[in-house]
């Protein structure tokens, strides 16, 4: 028999990089990979479902599965995950110096449901007490205006957001009409080294290692989705890409740890990788839904809670049945 064809839409992480260069397969597959930015993936493949296997962002994915759209099914492969302690910037000369201080405020986000946002708004709430309700929230593009939500909201009562047309976030943060921004993308002041912004947890990397020693939580991103129509014809298809996706990380994850050969231009990588190795165990990039269940979870109860999920989702709705389980010798 054939392979069967499919196209697969993901950006060139290292992570996956061998399965789409077919130094490991997806048994009965051939895969044809484009790369393009994610940002692009997202826009052709929610609206026009130009491939068949795609990257996708968890914000829209949960959105339009808690309202009803099952013309998707993912598989529990997370191609990025990014702590977002870092995506909060503030004026350094304005009234924000901690969490706290951003209740009653004015506060820009570049999209309700995107998903670095949700995660932000999360920790905001659950872990410095803030509600969603005390700050005023505007959303913007965050280098240029026009930007608009992509995803049907539920808001929570008496949460006030202002769509900006003619503004963008950075503009508006530099100019003091925002008291802070909260971006997956930095905002131009931080790429271009403006002293007047800076991150609000400007020691991100210690927040987010604490975050994580507390809660168990590695922020997910981005997952995997497949057509529905693709894969009830072919519902094999779903166990065996994730696991070439799993033989590809394994292999990424080995050229961390060389210390022979630097197969990553990155002084010190093998040291790092044992030091997160330590902190967060073997395999700290897991696939798989009960092994990320505590990240899920989280974020399922953050979506639901900011009006980006109509509903509350359950983690085993989210992913194609076939990979909840292993068979065993």
């Amino acid at each position: 028999m054939a392979p069967l064809p499919l196209t697969i839409a993901i950006n060139d992480y290292d992570h996956v990089r061998d399965l789409l260069t077919e130094r490991v397969e997806a048994e009965g597959i051939a895969l044809t990979a484009l790369n393009f930015e994610v940002e692009e993936i997202f826009y052709r493949f929610v609206n026009f479902r130009e491939w068949d296997v795609s990257e996708m962002s968890m914000g829209k994915y949960v959105s339009l599965r808690a309202g009803g759209d099952e013309s998707v099914i993912a598989i529990p492969v997370f191609p990025s995950r990014v702590f977002r302690h870092s995506g909060i910037y503030v004026r350094r000369d304005g009234p924000v110096k901690s969490p706290g201080d951003l209740r009653g405020k004015r506060v820009g986000v570049p999209e309700w449901s995107q998903t670095a946002v949700v995660y932000m708004m999360g920790l905001l709430t659950e872990e410095y007490g803030l509600k969603l309700q005390e700050i005023e929230w505007l959303q913007a593009g965050v280098n240029n205006p026009g930007r608009t939500e992509t995803a049907h909201l539920a808001l929570p009562e008496d949460v006030r957001l202002t769509r900006v047309t003619d503004k963008s976030l950075d503009g508006m943060l530099l100019s003091g009409e925002i008291d802070a921004a909260l971006s997956a993308n930095p905002p131009r002041s931080i790429h271009v080294g403006d002293a007047r912004v800076r991150r609000l947890f400007e020691n991100y990397a210690e927040a987010e290692r604490a975050y994580y020693t507390k809660t168990g939580i590695f922020p997910i991103m981005h997952t995997v989705a497949l057509k529905r129509d693709v894969y009830e014809r072919n519902r094999w298809i779903a166990m065996n890409l994730m696991t070439g996706f799993e033989l590809a990380k394994r292999r990424s994850l080995a050229r961390l740890r060389e210390i022979n050969t630097a197969r990553i231009p990155l002084p010190w990588l093998p040291t790092a990788t044992a030091g997160i190795t330590a902190l967060m165990g073997e395999d700290f990039w897991p696939y798989g839904a009960e092994l990320n269940r505590k990240t899920l979870d989280a974020f399922l109860r953050f979506a639901h809670a900011t009006g980006v999920c109509k509903r509350r989702l359950e983690v085993q709705e989210l992913f194609a049945p076939e990979t909840a389980s292993r068979f065993k010798v």
